[in-house]
């Protein structure tokens, strides 16, 4: 299955992706200190440098399924916790409209468990609710990437939705 990266970073998500038997074949960074490192990582997938807000969904390919870890700075503990107030909080809307525009089968989204403080309770359901609106089933959950392998004990918020359509919800493993 093909997919698009948004916010890629220097590819992490991507590469458990590809590891599944998925195949980036676009994705999206706008942090120029970034992109040597995604290049180098993943030679095959075409970049795109723009900010997300000036990419268009006629600038992704068709693809099965669109991953990406929106900024997480707005909503991690560690950081000013200024959650949608702040614009890199509020380009989690932007993942929406492209999702919206492209309607793949699936899309996997993840972010910092500070955005479930109760400080952001009404922008999480807001974010949610505007993926159901986009046409998605919508399942989320808090885990410890530690439980999949990856080498750090580090808490993250996954939120998978498939498209309406294929009358589907993901159920999390136990």
């Amino acid at each position: 299955m093909k997919l698009a990266s948004l916010f890629t970073g220097a590819g992490g998500l991507d590469l458990g992706f590809e590891k599944a038997g998925f195949h980036v074949v676009w994705a999206n960074e706008y942090d120029s200190t970034i992109w040597e490192t995604f290049e180098y990582n993943f030679p095959k997938t075409k970049l795109d440098r723009r900010s997300i807000v000036d990419v268009s969904d006629s600038d992704i390919p068709n693809v099965d399924g669109i991953i990406g870890g929106p900024p997480c700075q707005s909503w991690s503990e560690a950081g000013a916790v200024r959650g949608i107030n702040d614009k890199r909080g509020q380009l989690f809307f932007d993942y929406v409209r492209l999702l919206k525009e492209k309607q793949p089968k699936f899309f996997l989204a993840e972010n910092v468990s500070g955005i479930l403080h109760p400080k952001h309770a009404e922008a999480f359901n807001n974010i949610i609710k505007s993926f159901q609106d986009a046409g998605y089933v919508i399942s989320w959950k808090l885990l410890n990437t530690n439980d999949y392998d990856v080498p750090e004990d580090r808490l993250r918020v996954i939120i998978i939705g498939y498209h309406k359509k294929l009358k589907k919800k993901f159920d999390f493993p136990a």
